[in-house]
């Protein structure tokens, strides 16, 4: 088999459906939607029936969904906006340690400003510890912001229960929930939640589009300056088509989602059940329920990470690895280290995230050369070698 993937946390592939909703703003009906004449307002029509689309699946006004480049420009733009915004009254934010870097990265920034985060710990399933996070709350807390489901090991947090912490003590509450959506059913005032990121990236429409929900009457200040498009919130001329295609494809995510989530998770169990039986000496990291279906994340000891990933690229399969050398770094996942793994097993996992192409047949495929490399690997590994001479003695 060739190209066969399975990195969907990453990225999904574009949906024919929303590339065919695309096309038109790409080529004929190009205007400009700030201008007045007809070819702008055909776009600005597109433009609202889009967020009108969003707004639905969320159950929030369309009035309350603003457009950015993407999930990393809404945490920046909420945290940094409401952090600003709301000085006078506190200087204190609430996070996770297990946040995607747009989220911990963006409070790093605000700590060398002044700002006072707290970063509260998870168990060692991955869930974020209420008791902590309440229990961390000051008179000058101003936000918190803790994610929907996590991007390595696919955890769904306490979301509800938190939004109810926020609400009871006056604290505005924002979510990334870049993972969830189009995954997960969200009820935006169900859930108190204040603010939510999005990505259209990540349920089968266009890179490079994102958007981000503000509740009325929360006040933020803008991350781009410049003209006065989305309310005067984010400058910059619309990026219609793809607008255009988020809106589309969240409308299909959800049209389809029961559906596609039981094939999902049934080739996801699958999978892990495979593993399990053929491969020993190997943790499943997260919960095994309170988790996306599509999300798996497995150590495999005594083996690199990085060389899991290089073989199984060789085979013509796409995953990731819970390690961060991949990257670059040294250091292995911030994440499977908040969840108490130690620096060598963390080194050793391997992100599987399955997605709605994928095929039984492709699930067998990896699991086929998954075995083998993992084999091979460990003869070559020393650790290895010290493992089985420590179990003959």
């Amino acid at each position: 088999m060739e190209n066969v993937y399975f990195d969907n946390a990453a990225t999904t592939k574009l949906d024919d459906e929303v590339l065919q909703a695309m096309l038109p703003y790409l080529k004929e009906s190009y205007g400009n939607a700030s201008s007045i004449y007809k070819l702008g307002r055909e776009n600005r029509k597109a433009v609202e029936t889009a967020r009108e689309q969003i707004s639905t699946v969320l159950n929030c006004n369309p009035n309350e969904i603003y457009f950015t480049a993407g999930g990393s420009e809404s945490d920046n733009t909420i945290i940094k906006g409401t952090a600003h915004g709301y000085k006078s009254k506190g200087n204190h934010i609430i996070t996770s340690k297990i946040e995607h870097p747009a989220v911990l990265e963006t409070c790093k920034q605000l700590e060398k400003e002044g700002f006072e985060v707290s970063y509260i710990g998870v168990s060692e399933d991955g869930i974020v510890k209420l008791d902590e996070l309440e229990n961390a709350i000051k008179d000058s807390t101003i936000l918190i912001t803790i994610m929907f489901a996590n991007n390595e090991i696919g955890t769904i947090q306490p979301i509800k229960e938190i939004g109810e912490i926020a609400k009871k003590h006056n604290i505005f509450f924002h979510t990334d929930a870049v993972q969830a959506v189009g995954t997960v059913r969200i009820d935006v005032k169900e859930l108190n939640i204040d603010a939510l990121s999005m990505s259209g990236h990540k349920f089968y429409g266009p890179k490079g589009i994102g958007a981000l929900y503000v509740r009325n009457g929360i006040n933020f200040d803008r991350l781009v300056a410049g003209g006065h498009q989305e309310r005067g919130k984010r400058a910059g001329t619309e990026n219609v088509p793809a607008i255009v295609g988020m809106g589309k494809a969240i409308e299909l995510a959800y049209a389809n989602l029961d559906e596609h989530n039981k094939k999902i998770k049934e080739l996801r169990d699958y999978y892990v059940k495979q593993i399990s039986e053929k491969i020993p000496y190997i943790k499943i990291n997260g919960d095994m329920e309170k988790r996306l279906p599509g999300n798996s994340n497995i150590s495999f000891r005594y083996i690199e990470g990085e060389g899991l990933l290089l073989n199984l690229d060789l085979k013509g399969i796409a995953a990731s690895s819970g390690s961060a050398c991949t990257s670059g770094s040294l250091d292995p996942s911030h994440v499977l280290l908040a969840i108490g793994l130690p620096h060598e097993i963390a080194h050793g996992s391997l992100r599987i995230s399955i997605g709605k192409y994928n095929t039984k047949e492709e699930v067998d495929y990896l699991v086929e050369n998954l075995v083998e490399i993992v084999n091979r690997l460990r003869e070559m590994s020393p650790l290895w070698e010290e493992f089985i001479e420590e179990e003959k003695k």
